[in-house]
């Protein structure tokens, strides 16, 4: 009898770990990410959540902790693979502490546009996306299942910028991840990790002087009131990994996981219409705002950046470029 309680005590601790309720076999997920309001990966977890509910019949449910409640980058990394966080999207190269290879996937100018990148990191289809899944599995106990668009990465400042030679000295923020580091190594300034959370706060202060996101990001943030221009150097297609833990996936039943899986598939194919369109609308919206815009037209020399910035990814991460090529391969 003492045996077999404590085996049914050991069973419901897992599940409890694991985020999952064993009340009439259905499943509870928690889903955290670091998106503020009005930003598309926050519209994502909504609506994935919204889904899932309605099409797995209240089966699976999915509760949404947006803004950073459960922690920065790192604390999501690390509780999705114990467990404690089943659930999350982040960059790819958050995921570069468990399987340092994924984070090609984040790679400054790795991809031709925003619908190349979602095909190369689609896990349904990309052979060197399902690779890597696998392998971050096997590493981590945690499995990529979809992904969502957040548009290109612009670089935004409070003075112009043309060239990495006028960051020379510059204190520029950029996500607490090393790559972002060699990143902004490569664009002349001085990389300055701030959390998202604080990123406001940091260059209202002047500790940075400017900082890098998609525009549907600058606008949500209301960066516009901190900043006063935007370089549309594009430098990264940003696509985020939607990411769960292995023994959290294998605890929804077979027919609910197709459900699931479909439904990270269509909105993150959504979020790409959005993003693109957002791209669009949101240069005249941030314009109205006071923002002023600097393309390659107006002097902006985006090839230094990109033959500067791939330099010194070349130098960090030597093992990326066969995979780089994988990538760049898919049509």
């Amino acid at each position: 009898m003492h045996k077999r309680q404590m085996l049914k005590s050991m069973a419901a601790a897992l599940a409890l770990s694991l985020g999952v309720s064993s009340a009439q076999a259905d499943v509870t997920i928690r889903y955290a990410h670091v998106g503020s309001e009005g930003d598309i990966q926050y519209w994502y977890a909504e609506e994935f959540a919204k889904r899932v509910a309605e099409r797995t019949e209240g089966r699976v449910t999915v509760q949404v902790f947006p803004n950073s409640q459960l922690g920065g980058a790192q604390e999501t990394v690390d509780g999705v693979r114990s467990g404690a966080i089943p659930l999350a999207h982040h960059e790819f190269a958050s995921l570069a502490r468990l399987l340092p290879d994924i984070a090609a996937f984040a790679a400054p100018f790795a991809y031709r546009d925003g619908r190349h990148a979602m095909a190369a990191t689609d896990p349904n289809s990309s052979e060197v996306m399902q690779d890597l899944s696998q392998q971050l599995v096997d590493a981590a106990n945690i499995r990529v299942i979809g992904r969502l668009y957040r548009g290109a990465r612009q670089m935004t400042a409070n003075m112009a910028v043309y060239s990495p030679a006028d960051l020379e000295g510059q204190r520029f923020r950029g996500v607490p991840l090393q790559l972002w580091t060699t990143m902004i190594n490569g664009m002349g300034a001085i990389p300055t990790p701030v959390e998202v959370a604080e990123l406001p706060t940091a260059l209202l202060t002047g500790m940075v002087i400017g900082q890098e996101n998609p525009l549907t990001m600058i606008n949500a943030n209301k960066l516009f009131e901190v900043q006063t221009h935007v370089m549309l150097t594009g430098h990264m297609q940003n696509v985020l990994p939607v990411f769960i833990n292995e023994d959290a996936w294998q605890s929804i039943p077979e027919a609910d996981r197709a459900i699931v899986g479909e439904i990270a598939a269509e909105i993150g194919e959504e979020t790409l219409e959005m993003g693109l369109k957002a791209e669009v609308d949101l240069i005249d919206e941030l314009k109205g705002k006071g923002m002023t815009f600097i393309t390659e037209a107006d002097g902006l020399k985006v090839e230094e950046f990109r033959t500067s910035v791939g330099a010194e990814v070349a130098k960090d991460f030597p093992t990326w470029a066969p995979l780089i090529e994988r990538i760049q391969a898919i049509e």
